[in-house]
């Protein structure tokens, strides 16, 4: 499936995303939150994240959210917009501050990892169809949204309901499923998730998620779950990703074509964005065009650049280089083995170290 659509309207981009960012504090040094005694300032939203990706790789972006009118409003909304993000329809709100959190150093699979997250009554989660731009939010060949947004509030959540519902002019809709079950009171609310996967155009969803959120085991089991979707990605964390495509020959009642793309080896640095990455990088694949294992490569190239930074954002690989990467036969691809400042090699540097 390529994203459709005018790119003649005054205000049409390639992609609008909807959704929280909150200014992120990254420890200095391992330990835990009481004993760490300063932070680093970044960024990270699920959302943001995916709109920044796709700046860097070249495509028209727009984020529409709400901030705080404070100084961290400031600095979410001037860090988005320097990735070249249009940032023109983000609202402040004058009532409800910024969104914070902070995170240990440790790798969030851990018992050791802790986040303490100061979100409740923040200015996004005060999101409402009537208080956002709902035309600037259509006005993208591609929507994205995640569950995340959803668990805010109730006010976004019926947000979220009208963005996915079918009707004419409606974009193609991406949704990433982002299960957080701190986000969510009861282990039933979590089918809210499923509904709104299931109104979605493209879906991107963890197997471990859709274990733990619906009692989902495999892929095929999640696919069935979701038969509407015309794209479902089912993220297998090291193992990679296996998309299902109902568009191949037109067998919109089926399952449709798995394709499987196994994850380069990796030589991890932090975890947290990987997820959003994976997500720019199909997106990107998805808005050129590119065969469906060519956007899983892009996908898993993207999500290699944030694995080997330690915050939830990474310098993606220029397109050439990752063209290039992708391109690669199934057993250069299964060689391939990437670490910090991997983005940053030039071409003979990269060649040398590529199989």
């Amino acid at each position: 499936m390529t994203a459709t659509g005018s790119r003649n309207a005054p205000d049409t981009v390639d992609v609008v995303a909807l959704g929280e960012s909150m200014v992120t504090f990254l420890p200095t040094r391992p330990g835990r939150l009481a004993d760490v005694p300063a932070f680093d300032r970044t960024i990270g939203g699920a959302e943001s994240n995916v709109a920044c990706g796709l700046a860097a790789a070249g495509h028209a972006v727009r984020w529409v959210s709400r901030v705080g009118a404070d100084g961290f409003g400031d600095h979410l909304v001037e860090t988005i917009g320097a990735y070249g993000v249009d940032v023109t329809h983000v609202r402040r709100d004058t009532t409800r501050p910024t969104g914070l959190y902070f995170r240990t150093a440790g790798d969030r699979s851990t018992d050791e990892h802790e986040v303490a997250y100061y979100r409740a009554g923040s200015a996004a989660s005060a999101m409402t169809v009537d208080n956002v731009d709902v035309e600037a939010v259509r006005a993208g060949r591609v929507l994205h949204l995640s569950g995340i947004t959803a668990a805010l509030s109730q006010g976004c959540l019926e947000l979220v309901r009208e963005l996915v519902k079918p009707g004419e002019g409606r974009p193609l809709v991406s949704f990433d499923v982002n299960y957080r079950p701190g986000l969510w009171r009861d282990a039933d609310d979590a089918r809210v998730l499923l509904e709104l996967a299931r109104g979605a155009d493209i879906v991107f969803v963890g197997h471990d998620e859709a274990r733990q959120a619906w009692g989902l085991h495999g892929g095929r089991a999640i696919v069935e779950a979701l038969p509407e979707p015309e794209i479902v990605v089912v993220k297998q964390g090291r193992g990679g990703a296996v998309a299902f495509d109902r568009n191949t020959d037109g067998r919109e009642d089926a399952d449709g074509t798995a394709t499987l793309v196994r994850a380069p080896q990796v030589d991890v640095v932090a975890h947290v964005g990987a997820g959003d990455a994976f997500a720019a990088g199909f997106l990107s694949g998805t808005l050129r065009g590119l065969p469906m294992r060519d956007r899983l490569r892009h996908g898993h190239l993207m999500a290699a650049a944030t694995l080997t930074t330690p915050g939830d954002l990474a310098t993606p690989p220029t397109r050439s280089h990752a063209d290039r990467l992708a391109a690669l036969d199934d057993h250069a691809w299964g060689r391939l083995r990437l670490g910090p400042g991997w983005t940053q090699a030039d071409e003979a540097s990269e060649e040398a170290n590529t199989p």
